[in-house]
This record gives structure tokens, sequence and C-alpha cells, in this order.
């Protein structure tokens, strides 16, 4: 079965020579916090990853959460699990101190968070939609409203939820139909609520949801809906779980993967609630907690095909098959075939990871700049990596699990060896908080013809210096990775000035090419960091620094991803030429 062990070197290497994570925390005012201390954080959550959450994985898998007498009953073992958690601090980890948090990095957060996922995916779950509810109520929620909550959220004594979807309203939120009736300052919650996360369990004293509906007068369409707090018990005068309100979970759906994590059909029976800031503003707040949440399932993507390639590279290390002239036995790590799926997935994983924790590091310096242009340049980043990292990782950890299962070859498709429930748990990621496609259409629509090109100009502008200083590079290992990432880096600039073009007089252009469009662009930001990466390991290289073998490994791994992975640009640019004619041509009878 499936063990996991954190790559704490690997997490090293970006922190310190891509983000430069010292000189964040200088930047940004993080008093007291360097990469010593963010590795002492990082190397214990490691162990309780690894000790404690890891061990869980396959049981949730099997022993899913059901439902019992009035409530859902979660894996065996996962609440203990969790209150080790909440007890450790993780909870916090990123919080505001004003509100019960440590005020730590989101970067060093993100770190830390891999560990989660990789280590436990369905109970991770659980706490990174606290995370969101207390970005939600901390940036919206007026001073009582956070003081009554967020701290007992912060501390994971209680946990948070995501309340969208309806049967009749998924992607289409216009169609929302939970209405909220006024109630002297409070609010009473009709409606009910599907696919809602960690929606129900015994493990906390209490469950926080907060809930979109309409109120009587609300307009039309996302215009109309509003954002309430509904705790699962109401609180007493010393802000107490006390009363039951009105939300209970109707039944659990029957799901292809993460099993651990009860996927709850929720009924808001004229439940109790309070009104989070001001009325028909509610999806724009919910977004605050949606972008972020997709921050983090573009990391679940890292982390399950992190959890899935540790799994096959030992397979592939262990596995005899093949025989030598002198009769000894050849593991099939040493098969050509085999190394081509352990280095895609290798140069994958760690592009992966730079692009994330670079996400992450965005969100600090957005957060901490002391100028209005430098917030706005970070923040126009972040806002353009978020679609990439949640749409590109999740896609390409669809294949990345794949190939962890054909590592194993007919024993990745036995369920007794374990590799099987990283690709099911996996497959959920490219769907929620927003598909592939809505991801891709966010990209081109929000990012590309919003502004006309100028971000992402600004990040091809970066890049072309990245291309620059490789140029002059003599060692071979970096001279060989300079036409691959010139080559992606052309093929981005050539599809973006073509939609930048054509969207204004084909109106089926924007759908038809958007996830083409959003994989080249995905697949050239894991090149410019797999470049990045080869760079500073040839710097640490020259100055003596580090472990040679695995520098040497950043350079050889760099090569492989910019010779194999990153020619993919070359097939989505033609792919994006080929516009909207075919893809449009047949009738809906001809399918």
């Amino acid at each position: 079965m499936s063990s996991y062990q954190h790559c704490y070197r690997e997490s090293d290497f970006v922190l310190r020579h891509l983000i430069d994570f010292d000189g964040l925390c200088v930047e940004n005012d993080f008093e007291g916090v360097d990469l010593d201390l963010a590795n002492s954080l990082i190397d214990e959550a490691a162990r309780f990853g690894a000790e404690v959450l890891a061990p869980l994985n396959a049981v949730g898998d099997r022993e899913g959460a059901r439902m019992g007498e009035g409530s859902v009953v979660e894996t065996p073992g996962f609440a203990t699990a969790y209150r080790q958690f909440a007890e450790g601090g993780w909870q916090s980890l990123k919080v505001d101190e004003r509100h019960g948090g440590q005020g730590l990095p989101d970067v060093l957060n993100a770190a830390v968070s891999e560990i989660w996922h990789a280590a436990n995916l369905s109970l991770a779950l659980c706490p990174m939609l606290t995370e969101g509810a207390i970005e939600a109520l901390a940036e919206h929620g007026d001073e009582s409203l956070c003081a009554r909550y967020l701290p007992r959220l912060s501390s994971g004594e209680w946990t948070g939820t995501m309340n969208l979807t309806e049967p009749d309203a998924g992607s289409d939120l216009a169609a929302i139909k939970t209405r909220a009736v006024p109630e002297g300052d409070a609010y009473r919650i009709s409606g009910q609520k599907i696919f809602i996360t960690w929606g129900d369990h015994r493990m906390t004293d209490n469950i926080v949801h907060l809930v979109l509906a309409r109120l009587p007068d609300a307009p039309p369409g996302v215009k109309g809906i509003s954002l309430f707090v509904v705790p699962k018990y109401r609180l007493d005068a010393h802000g107490e779980p006390a009363e039951a309100n009105g939300v209970r979970c109707l039944s659990l759906e029957h799901k292809l993967g993460i099993h651990g994590s009860p996927t709850c059909v929720m009924a808001f029976d004229d439940a109790w609630g309070e009104l989070v800031g001001e009325p028909h503003r509610g999806l724009a707040y919910m977004f605050t907690m949606m972008n972020r949440e997709r921050q983090v399932v573009g990391l679940q993507g890292l982390a399950i095909a992190e959890r899935a390639y540790q799994q096959a590279r030992l397979y592939a290390m262990e596995r005899l098959q093949g025989t030598r002239r002198d009769g000894t036995r050849v593991a099939i790590i040493t098969h050509p075939d085999v190394r081509r799926m352990l280095m895609t997935m290798k140069s994958g994983i760690e592009a992966m990871r730079a692009l994330v924790l670079e996400t992450a590091a965005e969100a600090d310096r957005a957060r901490g700049a002391n100028e209005d242009a430098r917030r706005a340049h970070h923040q126009a980043r972040l806002e353009l990596f978020t679609p990439i990292v949640k749409g590109w990782i999740t896609e390409f950890a669809q294949e990345l699990t794949s190939l962890a299962i054909q590592v194993h070859g007919g024993m990745g498709f036995v369920e007794e060896t374990g590799v099987a429930q990283h690709y099911r748990d996996a497959r959920i990621l490219t769907i929620y908080e927003g598909t592939t496609g809505i991801q891709a259409l966010d990209l081109i629509s929000r990012k590309l013809l919003a502004d006309k090109g100028r971000a992402l100009g600004v990040l091809f502008d970066e890049m072309e210096e990245t291309l620059g200083v490789l140029r002059q590079a003599d060692e071979a290992s970096l001279v060989v990775l300079v036409d691959p990432f010139a080559d992606g880096l052309a093929a981005a600039r050539r599809a973006c000035d073509w939609v930048l073009r054509g969207a204004p007089d084909d109106r089926q252009l924007v759908g038809a090419v958007s996830v083409e469009l959003l994989m080249l662009l995905g697949y050239l930001c894991g090149g410019w960091m797999q470049v990045r990466s080869a760079l500073a390991a040839q710097r640490a290289i020259e100055d003596g620094e580090g472990d040679a073998l695995f520098l040497d490994a950043k350079l050889k791994t760099a090569r492989f991803y910019c010779e194999h992975v990153l020619a993919r640009t070359q097939a989505a640019l033609t792919s994006v030429l080929a516009g909207s004619t075919s893809l449009m041509a047949l009738d809906a009878e001809q399918f």
C-alpha cells in the first residue's frame, strides 16, 4: 500500500532559490519569519502528515463517510486526526493575528498545505474549506460577525463550508432559488444546496455555513445574490453553540473518489442566519473564497500527483522484469519507457510546485505592497496565475496519476496496490471550484481580452528577460534549454495575439480555443519555472552550495521538461489557430 514522505528538499529549493523567501519576508514585513523557521514548520508538518494523516488515506477510501442518526459520521480515525491538526495550530498559519491567527506568509501556508493534501486529500478538504470561509468573513464581515466566528474557525474548533450549488443552479449561479427572509436583525434561510463538501460531520462542536441566497427584493440574476452565515448550532449570549439550527444533511453522494470527504445534500428549513456585508453583493464576496479555493485545488493537483509519483517510483525500483545475460534480474526503472513516464511525472510535478508557490508568493507581495503600482502589478499577476494553476495543474494531474497506474502495469489496475485511489481522487479536481472550461473562459475573457493582453504581455516580457539570461550561459546543460523555451514563448505570444485579433469577429472563438490556450500557457509557465530552476541550480553548483547530485538532477529534469513537455505548446498553438470552424461545423443532430 501507499505511504507518503514529504519531498523536503524540493520545497526548500523553490522557497530558497525561486521565491527568495527571506527577501519576501523582509519586503512584506513578516517580522521574525525566515527560511529556517519555514523549514522547521514544514519538517514538523511532514512528520504529522506521514505519521498521522497518510495512514488514514486508504481507510477513508475503504470506509467513507456515511449517514448516521441525525448527522454524518466521518471515517474512523478522522476525528482524532483532525483534533490533533487543530491543536497543532495548523488551521491558523496564515490567518491574521487580529482574528486569532499566526499571520505567516501565504507561500509558507501553501508549502505546508501540499503535505496535507498529499497525505490525505479527503480529510484536508475540511480545513481547506474553513480557510476559505475565514478569508471571506475577514474580508467582508463586520466587526461583530468576525469577533463571534473567526477565533473559533481559526483555531479549528469549528469548521466552515461554502454553499453555492443547487439542483438547478450549477455553474449558472444566476438560477439560485434559496430564499432569505428578514426577521429582526437576522434572516430565515430556506432552500436546498448540493455538492457541499464536509457539509456535516461530528468532528467539531459547530459548523459555519456560508450560504448564497436571495432577499425578497433581490433583483434578478447574479446581482441579486446575498451571502449569509448560517451556523449548524445557533450561538447563545456567550458565543457558545446552543440551539440546533434549521440546517441538516439530507443525503450523501456516492462518488468515484474522495470517499472520506462527505459530499452533502443540505436542507435549510427556515434556518437562522446573518447577512455578510451588504445585500446583493454575495457573489462578489463568495469569490473571495472561491478564488482562494481555486488556487488550493491547483495545489491539490500537485499534491496528488506527488503522492502517485512516489508510489510509482518505488514500484519501478523494486519491480524486477527482464534478465541480463549473466542471469541477474533488472528493475523496470532501467527500461526507457518507464523512464519516460517517471520523468514526465517528476518534471511536471517540479514545475507545478514552483508555479503553485510562486502564485502564493504573489498573494503575499500584493498584500504587503506599500505602493499602488506595485500592489496592482502583483494583484494582476495573482489573478492571471489563478486560472492557470487551477486549470492546467489539475488537467496535468489527470495524466500524471494515470501514468502512475501505467508504471504498475496490471497491478496498477488492482485496488490492493492503492495507486488507483490517487487516480480516482484526482478526477474531481478539474470539476469542482469551476471546471477547466470555466477557468479557461475566465483566463481569456477577464484576463486576456479585458485588458487587451497587458498583464500577459508583462509576464511574457519577464520570461523574455529570463531567456536573455539563458542565452548568455555557456554551460551545455543550460544552452540546450534555449530553443525549446524560446519556441514556447513565441507560441504563446502568437496564440494570444491571434485571439485578440479574432475574438471581436467570431463570437464562438473564445469558447472554442480557451482550453487549448490555457494549457499552452500552463506548459509555458511550467517551462519558465523549470528554466529558472536550472539557472538557480547551476549557480548553486558553481558556488559549491547544496547537494551536487540533487542540483545535477534539477538540470537534467529541466532539460527533459523543455524537450518533451514544453514541446506541447506547439500542438496547442496549432489547435488555437484552427479556431472554431471545424469545432462548430456539425449540427446538434449530427452528434
